[in-house]
């Protein structure tokens, strides 16, 4: 009898470790599709759009706004929705969808007809970011979260780096062609993602309906940061390709290849911010994060010599996908006795991540009309704010730390 409740023990260990391995397969399939390609390939794709004739300028720029409300969409409703279905179905139909778009905007029948399909691929966008990394980490050991948290999200960094080298390559066949072979792409990482996904939802531990003051106030201070964080980075991924080739007069071909620096460091980031997680915990490797951040985003405002800006480049690439493990996991943490709670908690981050990215990047772009074009002004602004972030981690987790339990 006791070997084989020791066997059964023994199944049930290795098929969740099968699932959670499967798991992260499939959440950095969804991170790929729904967020480093459906987002980010779209910045490459913007020139060859006007250049085809298929929209103006200024119609082409709002098309990029209408991804970023979408995502504003999903993130509010991708609870809702998997509520209604199950979250594994929304996560494929959620794929799928990512994946028709691409192919519908292969064919520029309107504008009307192009914005509702960027509006859908944002809406696709949002929802993945809230459901899959949470969905698939339930499953995962606490000690190994940031390392499989950060191999989820480093599908965003591979869709920025395929964004700047493989969209270039399938131009050369062709606008319409670019945008087939970005669905067909799609289909194949939702079809290695299907069978990926938890069929069930994880069972919460111990529900506290009264979590502890000092923590809920860790949590708010944690959403601030975040959006201040997705302030601070709006200089780097906006102006950075523009700051080289027109601030410092180095050319458009110079200015790329800082941006493929920054998709390096958007790739390899999650990876090794999970590492240093698992190690130091998610608290410290934010606030490390906070530090090395702030530095390297204020480096271009110095005009300091080429070995720097290409630091800078990679360092922050690195952390605008790095510090999304770091905050899922810091949620995770200050939540750890109240699991029900996490989903919410995690959707309200990216929601506000969200939201604050749009305004300062609506901001900095008229701050810099303003200002005359001083890119200077930019970087400052981002590295203040955050510093900002940096100031509320330290004193929310001194307040946390010298406040009793309730």
């Amino acid at each position: 009898m006791e070997k084989a409740q020791a066997s059964a023990r023994d199944a049930t260990t290795n098929d969740h470790t099968h699932n959670s391995k499967w798991g992260i397969a499939a959440g950095f399939s969804a991170s790929l599709v729904g967020i480093g390609l459906a987002r980010f390939a779209y910045t490459p794709l913007l020139p060859a759009i006007i250049d085809a004739g298929w929209f103006d300028s200024s119609k082409a720029a709002y098309l990029g706004a209408a991804n970023l409300a979408g995502y504003l969409i999903g993130a509010l409703t991708g609870r809702v929705m998997a509520g209604k279905t199950s979250t594994a179905f929304t996560l494929r139909a959620m794929m799928l969808l990512a994946s028709v778009a691409f192919l519908a905007c292969a064919f520029p029948v309107s504008y009307l007809w192009f914005f509702i399909w960027r509006l859908l691929s944002g809406i696709s966008g949002g929802a993945l970011m809230v459901l899959a990394a949470p969905a698939v980490l339930a499953y995962v050991p606490p000690s190994k979260r940031g390392l499989a948290g950060g191999v989820i999200f480093m599908g965003v960094g591979v869709g920025i780096a395929a964004s700047g080298t493989l969209v270039p390559l399938l131009l050369q066949q062709g606008l319409q062609q670019t945008w087939i072979g970005l669905g067909i792409i799609s289909l194949l990482f939702t079809a290695i993602a299907w069978k990926g996904w938890p069929t069930r939802e994880a069972a919460p531990a111990n529900r506290s309906q009264h979590p502890r003051k000092t923590k809920n106030g860790t949590l708010k201070a944690l959403y601030i940061e975040y959006a201040l964080n997705a302030a601070g980075w709006v200089p780097h991924m906006i102006f950075l390709v523009a700051f080289v080739a027109h601030g410092l007069g180095k050319g458009l071909e110079v200015g790329a290849q800082y941006w493929v620096l920054f998709g390096i460091g958007a790739t390899l980031g999650p990876l090794l911010a999970g590492v240093l997680a698992d190690r130091v915990g998610f608290g410290r490797a934010l606030r490390l994060s906070f530090i090395l951040e702030g530095i390297c985003v204020c480096i271009p405002a110095l005009t300091v010599g080429t070995p720097w800006l290409i630091a800078s480049s990679i360092v922050v690439g690195a952390f605008v996908t790095g510090t999304v493990p770091l905050v899922l996991g810091r949620v995770q943490e200050l939540l750890a006795h109240h699991p029900a709670q996490q989903s919410a908690a995690w959707r309200t981050a990216t929601v506000g991540f969200a939201l604050f990215q749009a305004v300062a990047a609506y901001g900095f772009s008229y701050l810099f009309t303003y200002s005359g074009g001083s890119y200077a002004l930019l970087f400052m602004l981002g590295t203040g704010a955050i510093a900002l972030a940096f100031l509320i981690d330290v004193v929310a987790t001194r307040s946390a730390n010298s406040t009793p339990a309730v």
